[in-house]
């Protein structure tokens, strides 16, 4: 009988638990019809390299490591074809594996520093803010 590396959503992130994540979640994004061709385009093989930093980056943002160092909103900037159906599919997946590997309170955290990064590099591409993040008033929606 097979384990899974998490059996309990974890209370407390970790390296570990970021590890998982970011593994995951990449996973996913690689197979992803919409996203998929756009990583694979910009990474040109060194899915290995990026996914260490990706892990440095989330454990820096969720842990305090600090252990990333970078420009996140020029590396994107430069990327070619990015459209607002990329953001609200990335967003999406993200969602779906925070809440599975985290507490809904870790997992609401994680979600609302993507939504953040999200915003920043959506305004730089497009101008405006993504639909896809809630507005206060669809907080208080029937």
């Amino acid at each position: 009988m097979s384990q899974q590396a998490a059996t309990t959503p974890a209370a407390v992130p970790s390296v570990e638990s970021i590890t998982q994540l970011v593994h995951g979640f990449y996973g996913d994004v690689r197979k992803d019809p919409l996203l998929g061709p756009i990583f694979e385009e910009a990474l040109h093989g060194q899915w290995d390299t990026h996914l260490q930093r990706l892990v440095d980056f989330w454990s820096t943002v969720a842990l305090g490591t600090r252990s990333f160092k970078g420009d996140v909103f020029g590396k994107h900037m430069v990327l070619e074809g990015v459209t607002p159906a990329h953001f609200a599919a990335w967003v999406g997946l993200w969602q779906q594996h925070t809440n599975r590997l985290f507490a809904p309170d870790v997992a609401r955290d994680l979600q609302v520093a993507a939504h953040g990064i999200a915003r920043n590099l959506f305004r730089g591409y497009f101008g405006s803010d993504p639909a896809f993040v809630p507005t206060h008033s669809e907080h208080n929606g029937h």
